[in-house]
């Protein structure tokens, strides 16, 4: 008798699909340049999802990505996007935003501010058309999650631009660092507003108060300990914040950013730090990349949603264009400035797309909607480098021949 594929066969296959066929893509198409492996990664999960895999190839999809399947790949996928968001927080270092507090204020908060206003703005166009918000979302949640997804920059993934683009220990580097790092609270402190629910305020006073205590005596007992222990206690710590962030109401990555950001990087080795985050985003991302991908619908009609994409593209990028141009003329920076760091702020593929995923689990937008978010993150970093490079070059001679 053949035999029949057992849950573990079948994840395993789901498995390396997940790890092969971006690889495959990334290395034999040579996209470095313009989509890195974790763009096509990206893009890859939005293929293998029920828009395009599951409409072309219903049975294999349905066999692949069976309930059990998905249910193990989301499982996995919650710990990665955890664990990403932790070391986001801990990476974040407002004493340099603190020492040029003028400056990174007027910039972080134009770069913020404007994109918000257009993306609201693209919110309330949605809003005149059925099918965009979710079941439990209201009108004003809806409008100011879709304004924040086309103001967000993704910390993590615009450093390792810079890596690529040579900039990132240089002196715009870490200017463009400190206003991202401002944008990153931000972005968390509005999605925390979002997700503030009447019917359990009281649990999310109790979380806030209680975080508050925690957070003191976790600090107390890590800098007693040796950094061999701290990264146990780390891992604890990331669970029960997770944990109860989620019990609150408040959402479980909302608890992983808050668990991150009350510990201090200078408590590790930075080297092992970078390749923590090198490691998650090699072994385990993949996963929630894929997880992500299997949200997509395109039931509204695939040329809506890639319209409203288009939309949600353009208040994204020319919102933040316009809001660091504007700082740029309050700071008298130097000509090219702006339009470089503006282009690297509105990278958004990752923290915009965690963003979203809590947004779709809350039911405030639809899955038609995050589908078009999705798109609007994926051009938005595609777009970053092949515009960033030339003009970081002419600044380069402008410099160079001024000298």
């Amino acid at each position: 008798m053949p035999h029949a594929m057992n849950t573990t066969e079948i994840f395993l296959i789901a498995m390396t699909i997940i790890f092969t066929v971006p690889y495959f893509i990334w290395r034999v198409g040579k996209t470095d340049y313009w989509a890195p492996l974790v763009v096509v990664q990206i893009i890859t999960g939005i293929l293998l999802g029920p828009g395009i895999l599951g409409a072309f190839f219903p049975d294999y999809y349905a066999f692949v990505f069976n309930p059990a399947v998905v249910t193990a790949l989301n499982g996995i996928a919650w710990w990665a996007v955890m664990l990403f968001v932790f070391i986001a927080g801990v990476e974040l270092d407002l004493s340099k935003a603190w020492r040029y507090k003028r400056e990174s204020g007027i910039t972080a908060g134009l770069a913020l501010g404007v994109p918000l206003a257009f993306g609201c703005a693209a919110g309330l166009g949605m809003l005149m058309f059925d099918g965009w918000m979710g079941p439990q979302g209201m009108p004003w949640q809806f409008v100011l999650g879709v304004g924040m997804s086309c103001a967000v920059t993704a910390l993590p993934i615009l450093i390792l631009l810079m890596e690529k683009l040579e900039i990132l220990r240089q002196p715009i580097g870490q200017r463009i660092l400190r206003y991202a790092s401002l944008d990153d609270i931000a972005i968390w402190g509005v999605l925390a507003l979002i997700l503030l629910d009447w019917d359990r305020v009281g649990r999310q006073g109790m979380f806030l108060v209680g975080f508050a205590a925690a957070s003191y005596l976790y600090r107390k007992l890590m800098t007693a300990i040796p950094e061999r222990d701290r990264w146990y206690v780390a891992l604890v710590w990331l669970a029960i914040c997770g944990f109860a962030g989620d019990w609150s109401g408040l959402h479980y990555m909302v608890g992983a950013f808050l668990a991150g950001a009350v510990t201090d990087s200078d408590w590790f080795n930075q080297e092992d730090m970078d390749k923590l985050r090198h490691h998650v985003l090699l072994v385990i991302m993949p996963v929630f990349f894929l997880s992500t991908g299997l949200r997509t619908n395109w039931d509204v009609g695939g040329t809506m949603v890639f319209v409203a994409a288009a939309v949600l593209l353009v208040a994204s990028v020319s919102g933040k264009l316009a809001g660091v141009h504007l700082a740029g003329r309050i700071l008298k920076w130097e000509k090219g400035e702006a339009s470089i760091i503006g282009w690297l702020l509105q990278t958004k593929a990752l923290i915009m797309i965690i963003f979203a995923n809590v947004l779709l689990d809350k039911q405030i937008i639809t899955s038609e909607t995050f589908t078009a978010l999705l798109l609007m993150a994926v051009a938005s970093t595609m777009l970053t480098v092949p515009v960033v490079a030339p003009k970081l070059e002419k600044l380069r001679e402008v410099i160079f021949r001024s000298k």
